[in-house]
């Protein structure tokens, strides 16, 4: 028997759509809707938010709000982020089912924690008009989690820890040290964090590095090492406990955790 009871998994990065793809593109042309231009750096820093709070995030960063500004007669308000949140959702929502083939070794690292008798649990950013379009395509992948808490369903979203309370709810698991948080974003490791979980921040097939398993491969050792160590740093700045590569990685650090 494992001393952990669950593994809670992001979505997006973690165990589907690898690079995070689906909602960096979508932020990109849900402001140039509004004809504000926006980079892949500007749409990919605050991943991991719920997606209200990374279009207010993006409407902070100093250029996007100087483009809003010049354009509209004013700085982006939380109206102009409702605006922008409307446009977005429905665009995410047509995508998203194109950019839910699972992680290499993520159907394997769900049948080996099934094994151990382990919960999966699931948490993400994204709202459950957008996870309802993903889920079949995950389930028919083999990956049904035994239950998801989205972005929408709370009062209050991530970094905070209230996603992480409803899963133990959901799954009737606790303490929180018997819980592993897995995620390829900030917001993500500090939901973890802030529930008191153990928690695993993915490097390379996550937001931060945004390349797909083809164009890594095609890298230089040096130059895939160059972005596993910035990815590292900031997953481990928000406070994650291991960094491995991706999912696949997973059942091997757990044997580990469990031999210590």
């Amino acid at each position: 028997m494992s001393k952990f009871k669950a593994v809670v998994f992001d979505w997006a990065g973690t165990m589907i759509d690898f690079g995070s793809f689906a909602p960096m593109g979508v932020f990109i042309k849900a402001f140039d809707h509004f004809g504000i231009t926006a980079s892949v750096e500007q749409a990919r820093e605050p991943m991991g938010q719920p997606k209200w709070d990374h279009i207010r995030s993006m409407m902070d960063d100093p250029d996007i709000a100087s483009q809003w500004k010049t354009r509209f007669g004013q700085v982006p308000t939380g109206a102009d982020v409702d605006r922008v949140y409307e446009v977005f959702v429905p665009m995410n929502e047509e995508v998203v089912a194109d950019y839910a083939d699972l992680v290499p070794g993520a159907a394997d690292v769900v049948k080996a924690l099934r094994k151990k008798g382990i919960k999966i649990g699931s948490t993400t950013g994204y709202t459950r008009s957008i996870m309802e379009r993903v889920l079949p395509v995950a389930a028919g992948q083999g990956y049904e989690p035994d239950n998801l808490v989205c972005s929408d369903d709370l009062t209050e979203g991530r970094p905070g820890p209230l996603g992480m309370y409803q899963c133990f709810l959901d799954l009737v698991v606790y303490p929180p040290a018997a819980v592993i948080k897995v995620d390829d974003t900030v917001p993500g490791i500090a939901e973890g964090v802030s529930a008191g979980c153990v928690t695993v921040g993915l490097a390379l097939s996550g937001n931060y590095v945004g390349k797909t398993p083809d164009q890594l491969a095609n890298l230089a050792d040096a130059d895939v090492d160059a972005l596993r160590r910035s990815a590292t740093e900031k997953l481990k700045a928000a406070g994650a406990d291991h960094v491995i590569d991706t999912v696949a990685d997973l059942p091997d650090l757990i044997e580990a955790l469990e031999r210590e």
